[in-house]
């Protein structure tokens, strides 16, 4: 399904020496993807899947927050919609595999400076981006198998252009209608795995435990009993994702939506593929990464 590329191959072995993990589908290798047969899916939320996830953050915050400002109104009608086929990365871009780009591109590394961070106006204080930017060109030891943080919308298309080049076939953004089929299946579950919300298969800011829990990212892959059906991970928390779809009115306000929820979300109503929100293409998030998808042919 996808053609090898040496070139990119002896990049990734001279240019990222990191041991390889089992858990990093990039490792030495093109990353893995899964392929999304054409047809129809149902996208979207009813008022009963609204509802619960509502709940789930009340649950777990003891607020209401997410319900009185309307976060999830916006999804649109539980519909049925038909997209041909495209095949998707079955796990967000690794630090490892941005690391051959970079190397090989000379484009600027992840990272963030305190007067961009502080002209965002998140919450995170910028202390807690230092364990995700790169020094020297390098990501931090240790998280080369973790995806990507710290990217702008610009630099994950960026990435898309150079990875195309290598491989001989077309990667991009997918588009919120792609991602969300590929992170549900057919028939418009509320989560990768099913309707019923469980925090041990996604890497979220819920309950104790090794991998529970972590209020960081991970190598990915780490909760393989939350793939979709068709074998995507990393779908429901880890990190939101970009996608090619415009947020706003007339795709005119330079935003784009995320998709997928974080490993600081608790509940995690915002972790369902029918949830999503815009976010400016200029941002560098410790929270937003990026998986590609690959056209047909």
């Amino acid at each position: 399904m996808i053609r090898r590329s040496l070139s990119l191959l002896c990049l990734l072995a001279a240019a990222v020496p990191f041991p390889a993990t089992g858990a990093d589908l990039a490792a030495g290798l093109l990353p893995e993807a899964v392929e999304v047969p054409a047809g129809p899916f149902i996208t979207g939320s009813d008022r009963a899947e609204r509802e619960a996830a509502y709940l789930l953050d009340e649950a777990a915050y003891g607020h209401s927050v997410t319900r009185k400002q309307r976060w999830y109104e916006g999804e649109g009608a539980r519909r049925e919609v038909e997209l041909p086929a495209f095949s998707i990365m079955r796990a967000p871009v690794t630090n490892r595999l941005y690391a051959a780009f970079v190397a090989a591109s000379g484009h600027r590394p992840p990272d963030v400076s305190a007067e961009e961070w502080q002209g965002y106006g998140l919450i995170h204080p910028y202390e807690r981006t230092r364990r995700h930017a790169w020094r020297d060109g390098r990501p931090p030891p240790g998280r080369e198998a973790h995806p990507v943080v710290l990217v702008s919308h610009g630099d994950a298309e960026a990435f898309a252009a150079w990875f195309s080049a290598e491989t001989g076939r077309r990667w991009r953004l997918p588009t919120a209608l792609e991602w969300e089929k590929a992170a549900r299946g057919t028939e418009g579950r509320r989560f990768p795995w099913g309707d019923a919300w469980d925090p041990r298969k996604l890497n979220s800011h819920d309950g104790p435990g090794e991998k529970q829990g972590a209020f960081d990212t991970l190598p990915v892959g780490s909760f393989p009993g939350g793939a979709s059906p068709y074998g995507l991970l990393d779908a429901a928390g880890q990190v939101f994702e970009w996608t090619a779809t415009p947020a706003g009115s007339g795709g005119r306000s330079g935003r784009f939506l995320v998709k997928g929820g974080s490993w600081d979300d608790r509940g995690c109503g915002v972790c369902r593929p029918a949830a999503g929100h815009g976010r400016p293409g200029g941002l560098k998030h410790i929270l937003i990464g990026f998986r590609l998808v690959m056209e047909p042919g």
